[in-house]
């Protein structure tokens, strides 16, 4: 099979580079539930942005914080409309430029600025050790900001001694249609989804903070069967506070993100030998002898717990828990129908009479 991710279900909780991502995960094969968390929206009023500008043209920042390209792009936009941009520019060009991700260093480098340091880990806890070691007293600092106030970054670099100009561009808000994300929620929690992909550390929060009463629910499935693809350390922190193992890539971008995904899903998978064929269970389907089966949901939910235990017999009444709530036996046994006319090997799944069904594996 050359798509790697073919017959697995991923979720991408991005809102502005969705499509990119999603493209670049059907491309190797998968299936791709497009659920926004978050989307980001201009300030309707300019006025604290336009008054962050007044501040930094008459005290011309020794430091610039730029947090984000997109909110780097929005406030010199902002300023060309008020005829402010060149003496901005010119006024950020003096100070010390501390981009803490590629996006932010490439807007800097696009506006005719220079980047002087970048932290390693993007996160805003190694810009403000940087800082003051590098000594801050009696400076300004004009932090742009991502979307919120980072009262924790500000309160720590004030400690230290600096002015703190904070500069608001947008805001994140929740997105226009909730239904695709409380449809990715049910998901998870019910196991149906393989991966969920976090570009964002608020996008993260937003999924948890909308489970509400799944919320034990959806944790349980990100700590056991649904990996939590991250694209930086900084987006897995709300995660790793509820103990949720993230896979992440070394560099943040989303190319990186995928192949992160490409090597990490397929050694998830349950492989074995069932009556004579190699038989390997994806997300929505089984891949008999190197061919992919997809598979519905409930034949699906049958064939992993009979690979959970192969060769042993499941009765029908352990195998109708495995299927959606008002499922009778009557279902079990369609659904064991359905799995062999999807696997195309009817011998792989045993009627054992008046016992139940197991994996052939002699």
């Amino acid at each position: 099979m050359r798509e790697e991710l073919a017959g697995f279900t991923i979720g991408v909780t991005a809102d502005r580079r969705r499509d990119e991502l999603a493209a670049l995960l059907e491309r190797r094969g998968a299936r791709v539930v497009l659920a926004p968390a978050l989307r980001i929206v201009p300030l309707s009023d300019d006025t604290e942005l336009r008054e962050a500008t007044r501040a930094c043209l008459d005290q011309p920042p020794d430091i610039l914080m730029a947090n984000t390209g997109i909110g780097m792009r929005g406030w010199l936009e902002a300023a060309e409309g008020w005829g402010l941009a060149e003496p901005l520019r010119s006024v950020l060009a003096g100070s010390y430029v501390v981009a803490r991700g590629p996006k932010a260093r490439g807007a800097i480098r696009a506006a005719g600025l220079h980047d002087q340091w970048s932290p390693a880990s993007e996160s805003c806890d190694e810009v403000v050790d940087h800082l003051r070691r590098r000594g801050v007293a009696g400076q300004v600092i004009a932090m742009q900001l991502h979307g919120e106030r980072q009262p924790e970054c500000t309160l720590a670099l004030e400690a230290a001694g600096a002015t703190v100009i904070e500069v608001p561009v947008y805001r994140w808000a929740p997105p226009t249609d909730p239904a695709p994300l409380h449809r990715l929620i049910d998901l998870i929690a019910g196991r149906l989804v393989d991966a969920v992909t976090f570009t964002s550390a608020p996008a993260a929060e937003a999924l948890l903070r909308a489970a509400g009463d799944r919320s034990e629910a959806v944790l349980s499935a990100f700590r056991t069967d649904v990996l939590a693809s991250c694209v930086g350390a900084v987006t897995a922190e709300p995660l790793l506070r509820q103990g949720i193992p993230v896979s992440a890539p070394g560099r943040a971008r989303l190319g990186a993100l995928v192949r992160t995904i490409v090597d990490e899903l397929p050694r998830r998978t349950v492989t074995l030998k069932a009556a004579g064929h190699l038989l390997t269970l994806r997300g929505h389907a089984a891949v008999i002898d190197g061919e992919l089966r997809p598979l519905a949901p409930a034949p699906m939910a049958v064939l992993r717990a009979l690979a959970q235990s192969p060769g042993r017999v499941l009765s029908r009444t352990a195998l109708l828990r495995t299927l959606p709530r008002g499922a009778d036996e009557h279902a079990v046994e369609m659904a064991v129908a359905r799995l062999r006319a999807g696997l195309r090997a009817p011998r792989v799944v045993q009627t054992v009479v008046k016992r139940g069904y197991r994996l052939r594996v002699d």
